[in-house]
């Protein structure tokens, strides 16, 4: 058995973009929440880089998620973390009428949709990490929706929200913050 040590945070409040402008179903799917004391980094807890705006992604790109849901449809919660490889699926692939279609919107990112791999129920929120040319990682998405066909659906990959279509968003609120 390995003892791996955590901290828990209180947050101060929680700031949702749904609060700031008029959404559609399933946009703008992103929250900030600020911590009421610094985070201390670790081995374990490492600060995450966001990518630079408007930032998108190529077809196949290599992407891990990482979240706590359900390991299969109907299934149990993940007792321990888990990560898989989840390559981008791009928005013309994405948006095809027998992929997601008009549900997926340019602010978002598509990754997974082979059948086999995906993210499920309860890792919502989680991230999308990929790792850029200079080898430093990236959340390029939080993890929006699954289909409700399944969690491993084929042609229905994870939606997740583009960090990178928000970066004016984010950088106003933690100025104001």
């Amino acid at each position: 058995n390995t003892f791996v040590s955590f901290s828990v945070y209180t947050f101060i409040y929680i700031l949702h973009l749904t609060c700031v402008i008029v959404v559609t179903v399933m946009n703008n799917d992103i929250a900030l929440i600020k911590l009421s004391e610094p985070v201390t980094l670790s081995d374990h807890v490492q600060l995450a880089c966001i990518p630079p705006a408007e930032t998108v992604l190529s077809n196949l790109y290599p992407c891990y998620i990482t979240g706590w849901g359900r390991l299969y449809t109907g299934g149990p919660i993940a007792d321990n973390l888990q990560q898989a490889l989840m390559p981008v699926a791009d928005h013309a692939t994405c948006s095809q009428p027998d992929w997601w279609g008009f549900i997926v919107r340019t602010n978002m990112v598509c990754a997974g949709g082979d059948g086999i791999v995906a993210g499920c129920n309860g890792d919502s929120g989680g991230p999308l990490n990929c790792q850029n040319a200079q080898g430093v990682w990236e959340v390029h998405g939080i993890a929006s929706f699954v289909s409700g066909l399944g969690c491993n659906f084929e042609k229905k990959p994870t939606v997740f929200t583009r960090v990178s279509a928000f970066n004016g968003w984010i950088d106003q609120v933690m100025m104001n913050n």
